[in-house]
């Protein structure tokens, strides 16, 4: 009995200890969710407005215009950028954004993948470790961003797949991240890159008539690489926020359940602490009867 009890004193010091420490990390990922939140709120409203001018201009635009990068050819190479995070703990946020990536890879890019026409650029560790060690083509110079997180790093990623899709090394580039809605609520989506999506015509509605002050030849040339890098900024951004978010959720749910296992540990403790005392007590008095007899 003594044994049975040191086991559970033992299994309840451990699970307190554990406790201990997703309250930290809950704590920790809070601070941090702040920060990343307010970073994401502020662009996400500039981002947004910035792709939907790119997108009116290119679709009100007459086809000889010179615009590479909005350039539709048929999709034979395809480049994804799946944005996971670099550490573990958050709950099921990596295994989604790999989930989505490869549900994509399935359902549209099947044949190319079985070309070997389908290549991965992984932000994130956890992506690149995934892709890496089940055998896709992955461009490994990007997945360390997080351990540095600026626009800097983020744009020259943005730049390589532009780069890229200029000079025709692949024909589609599609971004898989989470939009953050919330601490407890994370929106995974693909989201086509290049070429630059074109806003299709509502019937009755005319195309948005622009007035360039100089060419549209020359700051389409300027602002297009710009927006396009402001694009995967706020892709980023957002995968950041929603990691913190579903870390605090994660280590949250995590402190409940230990409590609720440390109730029950707490109640077998008593049980068996109590079987034990009875036990004593009636060996006690067995002997006690057994000498006056």
């Amino acid at each position: 009995m003594s044994g049975q009890l040191k086991e559970v004193r033992n299994r309840i010091k451990s699970v307190t200890s554990t406790q201990q420490i997703t309250k930290a990390m809950k704590m920790v990922s809070a601070a941090k969710l702040r920060r990343a939140q307010d970073a994401i709120i502020q662009m996400r409203p500039y981002s947004q407005k910035l792709q939907e001018m790119l997108s009116n201009i290119v679709s009100s635009s007459s086809s000889e215009a010179n615009m590479p990068l909005a350039d539709v050819r048929p999709a034979e190479r395809i480049l994804i950028i799946p944005i996971t995070s670099d550490r573990g703990l958050c709950g099921g946020y990596n295994i989604n954004i790999i989930k989505l990536a490869r549900q994509l890879i399935k359902e549209q890019y099947a044949d190319q993948q079985t070309k070997g026409n389908v290549t991965i650029l992984p932000i994130g560790k956890k992506g690149y470790e995934y892709f890496l060690r089940n055998n896709y083509k992955v461009v490994d110079n990007f997945w360390n961003i997080f351990s540095d997180l600026a626009f800097e790093n983020v744009r020259r990623a943005a730049v390589y797949a532009q780069q890229a899709f200029l000079n025709k090394e692949y024909d589609r580039v599609v971004l898989v991240y989470s939009q953050f809605k919330n601490a407890a609520t994370q929106n995974f989506v693909s989201e086509a890159y290049l070429p630059i999506p074109r806003v299709e015509k509502k019937d009755g509605h005319k195309n948005t008539d622009f007035i360039f002050e100089p060419s549209m030849e020359s700051l389409l040339i300027e602002l297009m690489p710009k927006i396009l890098n402001t694009q995967v900024f706020k892709a980023v951004l957002d995968a950041n926020a929603s990691e913190h978010g579903a870390r605090m959720t994660a280590m949250d749910k995590a402190s409940e359940n230990a409590n609720e296992i440390l109730k029950a540990l707490k109640i077998s403790y008593n049980r068996a602490r109590q079987a034990a005392i009875t036990t004593e007590l009636t060996e006690i008095v067995s002997g006690a009867a057994a000498l006056q007899g």
